[in-house]
């Protein structure tokens, strides 16, 4: 069944546009309706809201789906943030009166080695808290994946060495969970984090689980019930493009003094891009002022991860409505 485009929220004209399923609500059929706590920077709110409603469209079970985002009010965003959010999110005060079944929690753009000391640490954690209370399952993207897993008092997250980015195969550790049902043995998954739990990490405080690379670690695991808690650290939910705009923004952060010059992400660019990008970067570090060539290396075709990550997400909600009917 198609998303309830219930509000005007961008995400449902960007998706009804692009042939995604988006539409009115079916008389007839249960409600099951899911949170979706957006923890991304302001210039990231739209796309991310798009991204997770994207995701959550593959669900083809009979039930008229209601994705209902909101943020932390306590959080300081710029002003065009804070209209984008007073036009089209509810307030967690809402949100609370809006009988959720499930709940998404977003990753976020790390500033501070320790996870406590994020402007948004009080306001994730309480809305962690009212989750575990309230809701039948919990799906956590990267960061929050971490933020639970400390908050719970399980496990704090290590620093990588370098950044780790890239596309990356992960191979199915339990070929007979419903959560993977229908899914490929080889799933293919974006990821892009400096910081890591690893899957011996994972299993010592009971998590199982589910997806690892063996270049790019865990990509999927869930609580030990295999439901209340669905991790991720990998990101089914990226556009095709969304590692090239990571690396533009890379480079203007070196072209700014702040960094050395990126490294490619991972098995994403192929021999034509890595050759326009060694040229531009020839360019750069002598001295000259390109035009970042973002057209020229623009991939073109509908992403494997976006397919694989509906089906998972798909079983995700069947299981999250099983649930609430039951």
């Amino acid at each position: 069944m198609p998303v309830v485009e219930h509000s005007s929220l961008p995400a449902f004209q960007r998706l009804h546009s692009e042939g995604v399923a988006v539409g009115q609500a079916e008389s007839g059929l249960p409600d099951l309706r899911i949170g979706l706590l957006n923890l991304m920077p302001d210039a990231a709110l739209a796309a991310t809201d798009r991204q997770f409603v994207r995701l959550v469209s593959g669900f083809e079970d009979q039930a008229n789906l209601y994705v209902h985002p909101f943020t932390l009010a306590a959080w300081s965003r710029g002003d065009e943030a804070q209209d984008y959010v007073a036009e089209n999110y509810l307030t967690f005060s809402e949100v609370k009166d809006h009988s959720l079944d499930a709940l998404i929690i977003t990753g976020a753009n790390p500033a501070h080695f320790e996870l406590s000391d994020e402007p948004f640490w009080p306001g994730l954690t309480e809305v962690i808290d009212w989750g575990e209370e309230s809701v039948l399952s919990t799906l956590c993207s990267c960061l929050a994946t971490h933020a639970v897993l400390e908050h719970k008092g399980l496990l704090k997250r290590s620093k990588l060495d370098s950044k780790r980015w890239g596309v990356y195969e992960h191979a199915r550790l339990d070929a007979d969970h419903p959560l993977l049902d229908g899914v490929d043995s080889s799933v293919e998954a974006p990821h892009s984090h400096w910081f890591d739990m690893t899957r011996t990490d994972l299993e010592g405080v009971g998590v199982n689980v589910l997806l690892e690379s063996n270049e790019a670690g865990v990509h999927m695991a869930t609580s030990e019930d295999g439901f209340r808690y669905v991790f991720f650290q990998g990101h089914p939910e990226y556009d095709d493009i969304s590692l090239l705009k990571e690396y533009k923004r890379e480079v203007g952060r070196y072209l700014a003094g702040e960094r050395e010059f990126p490294v490619f992400p991972d098995h994403y660019f192929d021999d034509e891009a890595r050759e326009v990008l060694s040229r531009f970067k020839e360019l750069v570090v002598g001295g000259e002022s390109p035009e970042f060539p973002e057209h020229e290396v623009t991939r073109r075709r509908k992403p494997a991860w976006v397919t694989q990550g509906q089906a998972i997400y798909s079983n995700w909600l069947a299981e999250v409505l099983r649930r609430a009917r039951s």
